[in-house]
């Protein structure tokens, strides 16, 4: 075998391991529907990986400055759910061909993790997918504007980290992540925050199964259970804020 074709095929071997352990973790954490029944309007966003130089890398989006809610911020592809789509996955993947221009059959999905409540109280659903780490995104100009990768690895020893503190949809003081990541390829600095750093770090745990070097709202010797016992709290404190407003 020429000595271009033996590396190419090393390459694709290491590629393949890395994302064979990762499925392995993640499907662990899969809650399938679990959390589907609950009352709320519903949205979902992919959490596409993929594996660049021998490491996971996140593909995150930068809301287009034209939009109403949240311009320039940092999120993942996704939206609200619509009544053609079956379920939360289905969402993830039509949001981001829409967006990305991500074809849904170039996405091999692997789960569903622990949901986050947004600030418009929609119940979002983060769906795991693995991308080729060719892939080429098609920004759809009038809802984002800009796409770039971040080491998953980043998400539990970043370079630049702090915590803001915020108050919760029911009113609780609380804090969330905020990383700065610096880009070299596009020579700038991007702000990584709310629910959108809530679900990397998420994922970067799961993964590494490994300590972050901050403080993270769970029991780490107990990953599923706290996050889920963490979301149903949240949740149970805005429906007793919802009760109390009626």
């Amino acid at each position: 075998m020429p000595k271009m074709a033996a590396a190419e095929r090393e390459g694709e071997l290491e590629r393949e391991s890395i994302k064979e352990r990762a499925r392995l973790r993640l499907r662990e954490f899969d809650v399938g529907d679990k959390f589907s029944h609950l009352p709320l309007p519903r949205a979902s966003v992919l959490l596409p990986l993929m594996v660049r130089e021998g490491k996971l890398h996140l593909l995150l989006t930068v809301r287009s400055m034209q939009l109403r809610r949240s311009p320039g911020e940092v999120c993942f592809p996704g939206g609200k759910s619509e009544a053609i789509d079956k379920d939360e996955i289905d969402t993830a993947l039509r949001e981001a061909k829409e967006e990305v221009g991500l074809q849904p059959e170039k996405v091999e999905v692997i789960c569903r993790l622990v949901p986050g409540i947004d600030k418009m109280n929609h119940l979002v659903t983060p769906v795991v997918g693995f991308i080729e780490d060719t892939f080429q995104a098609i920004p759809n100009p009038g809802e984002v504007s800009d796409v770039f990768v971040v080491p998953l690895e980043y998400f539990v020893k970043p370079l630049n980290y702090k915590t803001l503190p915020y108050k919760t949809s029911s009113g609780y003081l609380s804090w969330m992540h905020c990383f700065t990541y610096d880009d070299h390829e596009h020579k700038t600095s991007f702000k990584i925050w709310g629910l959108t750093a809530h679900f990397a770090v998420f994922l970067a745990l799961v993964i590494f199964g490994k300590r972050p070097t901050f403080e993270v709202h769970y029991d780490l010797d107990n990953l599923i259970s706290s996050s889920e016992n963490y979301f149903m709290n949240l949740y149970s404190s805005l429906y007793e804020r919802k009760k109390s407003n009626l």
